[in-house]
């Protein structure tokens, strides 16, 4: 964590010296300070400018990519905005955000809609009695769903860790944040932004779109219009759009122009719109080259399972990689797979060490491995590794 430990040292200096201000001795020297510290900020929101309105778009990021998986959830609770902050201090191109509605259709980002995992919803007394089981995608799912709660209800919980089990030092960070709503990320994102000179990518995935718009509360529209109001609907937008259900790229694709990203989960399943619309098809099919041609005429890349790219074998190691990556790339897909972990439990059998499932293995020979097939983006919870990996197969290495 050297970067991210850089830029708390970095703010932390700056709060010092505002401290220092107010004594007297330091006063001209402090008032010399407040003056360049107000230069660079000018300068850094001037940048900004300049980059919102020359920006390039998604091809013109770096490669391969690194993704914040739920913003640095190896290190914080999952979709809070520290979890955001830190994945952006620690280097992350790009920060990614799950989307699912509240009752008053307001936009949150949660993983899932079921949140007795991620906030502290059973030590609410008042909510005890809206637990209740639902069934999602077709699985019987038992706990508190977002969709039941209004904003201003939801905003009384507090995140937690989500898999304490394996990442127990996360849960010291219990409690610090609430549920963020989507327009906070992108008032945040613009904030961070203008500070820093450089836009702030975000990768967004609509969640159970079809189930959601089943209950009147679709996803696609008001995400759409929150795209709008922030600058953030054009082709060279900041900003990725992705989704399991492909029809949910599809609509999005007649809302915003932003680049798309259809996600692709285990070879023999099949994307829950699919299901409902007994289209027969499985992602099997959608990775053949007919199907990357067929996904290719709404969308701009995949984000493809792992698996799909280096299956493992039934001893967890992996095997011989499938031609997904050049398929893809024949049709102008960029692959942005997920999702790389540290810890041994989320490894290829051959890159653990050791017997303990929280301890971290040798990630970085598994990023090696991934990075060589020539994937252009990796989502990953652990960005500052997932940077160090990235950097020696960035154009300009070494110099």
């Amino acid at each position: 964590m050297t970067q991210g430990g850089a830029a708390r040292r970095t703010v932390l200096g700056a709060a010092v010296l505002a401290a220092g201000g107010g004594m007297a001795g330091l006063s001209a020297g402090s008032a010399s300070a407040a003056a360049q510290t107000a230069g660079t900020a000018e300068s850094a929101e001037a940048a900004f400018a300049a980059d919102a309105r020359h920006g390039g778009g998604y091809r013109d990021l770096p490669v391969p990519l690194v993704i914040g998986h739920r913003g640095a959830c190896g290190y914080r609770p999952e979709h809070t905005l520290g979890s955001y902050q830190l994945a952006l201090d620690l280097g992350a191109d790009v920060i990614e955000q799950d989307l699912v509605p509240t009752k008053d259709g307001h936009l949150v980002c949660r993983h899932e809609n079921e949140i007795g995992g991620t906030t502290d919803v059973a030590d609410h007394p008042g909510f005890a009695s809206r637990r209740t089981t639902k069934s999602i995608d077709g699985v019987a799912v038992t706990g508190w769903f977002t969709e039941d709660f209004t904003l201003a209800e939801l905003k009384t919980l507090r995140a937690k860790e989500r898999i304490p089990a394996v990442r127990q030092r996360n849960t010291l960070y219990d409690g610090r944040w609430d549920v963020p709503t989507f327009e906070e990320v992108l008032r945040w994102a613009d904030r961070e932004g203008k500070r820093r000179g450089k836009r702030v990518w975000l990768h967004v995935e609509t969640k159970h779109p079809t189930y959601f718009r089943s209950l009147g509360l679709g996803l696609e529209e008001p995400l759409a219009k929150l795209l709008r109001r922030y600058g953030r609907d054009g082709r060279t937008a900041p900003l990725f759009l992705q989704s399991f259900e492909p029809s949910s790229i599809q609509r999005l694709s007649r809302l915003v122009s932003a680049p798309r990203v259809v996600l692709l989960s285990a070879a023999g399943t099949r994307p829950w719109d699919f299901e409902q619309a007994k289209d027969p098809r499985t992602v099997a099919d959608l990775v053949k080259p007919e199907g990357l041609k067929w996904i290719a005429r709404f969308a701009q890349g995949i984000g493809p399972t792992m698996d799909l790219i280096i299956p493992r074998d039934a001893a967890g190691k992996l095997g011989t990689p499938t031609t997904l990556v050049k398929d893809a790339h024949a049709r102008g897909l960029v692959l942005h797979p997920y999702t790389a972990r540290n810890e041994n439990s989320f490894l290829p059998a051959e890159y653990r060490k050791g017997t303990d499932p929280a301890a971290y293995g040798d990630a970085f020979g598994a990023f090696k491995t991934y990075f060589e097939q020539g994937i252009d983006g990796i989502f990953t919870d652990n960005a500052d590794t997932g940077l160090l990996a990235a950097e020696d197969f960035r154009p300009g290495r070494g110099l």
